[in-house]
């Protein structure tokens, strides 16, 4: 296992044309691995935002995750594929799709977002995910050189369960690739993500989106790395780019040896979460 390493979390400003997109991420990965990253992390809908819906991908077959495993083989790198529409064969409805891919392009762990956001927010602007995405059921970890990992999307960062589980479970390192929008953005983003790092003693890896979407959304941006302790090692300024941080597998273990939390959870009187 690698204890200390190099991640190159990336904000992009993705928009309605796919292929302008792409040439984008690839620049990206290029950037990160020549700085020496052995993971890049993508934000959530990294491969296409636009007004018009783009057709959901088979994955691993579809051209996203493709071009992905051949980034991730030309570097000898891991690549945390943010999110993308996953064709269901169920039914019409998507999902919206993480996908880990190791150096050798191969496809490692696949998880599909839990939560829907569905919410009117105090300026009365409605957003109805579930109108278009079909939600997942299962929380997702591996194990890997890189530690072990767990995956989230966007809005799930506000279910605190979760996370809890997925660090009683060996969680080491948390992905939460996002389109985070201005309104809550601003006000919840960075304090979520120190709280879900400093409750569950684990590093949380958060790429963002940034610019004006599907007409007059705002995405906040701000993609950042978080350590066990709740500093923020590492955040993007407000632009497309990459920004490099260390994760140190060896501080972790400190700290949860210092500050042990999870082993002073009353289980016997609250525990609801099970292992």
């Amino acid at each position: 296992m690698l204890r200390n390493y190099l991640v190159g979390v990336i904000q992009m400003d993705t928009r309605d044309n796919y292929e302008e997109n792409m040439e984008a991420a690839c620049r990206f990965i290029d950037e990160a691995a020549a700085k020496g990253a052995k993971l890049v992390a993508f934000p959530e809908v990294f491969n296409y935002i636009g007004n018009e819906p783009r057709e959901a991908e088979n994955i691993p077959d579809g051209p996203t995750i493709r071009l992905m495993a051949e980034k991730a083989r030309e570097h000898g790198i891991w690549v945390h594929c943010g999110s993308i529409g996953e064709a269901n064969p169920q039914g019409e409805k998507k999902y919206n799709t993480t996908v880990l891919l190791d150096p050798d392009g191969k496809e490692v762990a696949r998880y599909r977002k839990m939560h829907a956001f569905d919410i009117t927010l105090l300026d009365g602007t409605e957003t109805r995910e579930s109108d278009r995405m079909q939600v997942g059921k299962d929380i997702v970890m591996v194990d890997t050189e890189l530690g072990r990992l767990g995956f989230s999307i966007c809005y799930d960062i506000r279910f605190p369960e979760m996370y809890r589980y997925m660090a009683l479970n060996g969680g080491q390192v948390i992905f939460t690739p996002a389109n985070f929008q201005m309104q809550t953005g601003k006000d919840h983003w960075e304090i979520i993500l120190r709280t879900r790092a400093v409750e569950n003693t684990c590093y949380i890896v958060a790429p963002g989106q940034i610019g004006k979407k599907r007409g007059t959304s705002l995405s906040y941006g701000s993609s950042m790395v978080v350590n066990p302790w709740g500093t923020v090692i590492s955040r993007a300024q407000e632009t497309a780019g990459v920004v490099m941080a260390e994760i140190d597998l060896d501080y972790l273990d400190k700290v949860r040896r210092d500050l042990p939390c999870l082993k002073n959870r009353r289980s016997d009187v609250y525990d609801v979460i099970k292992k």
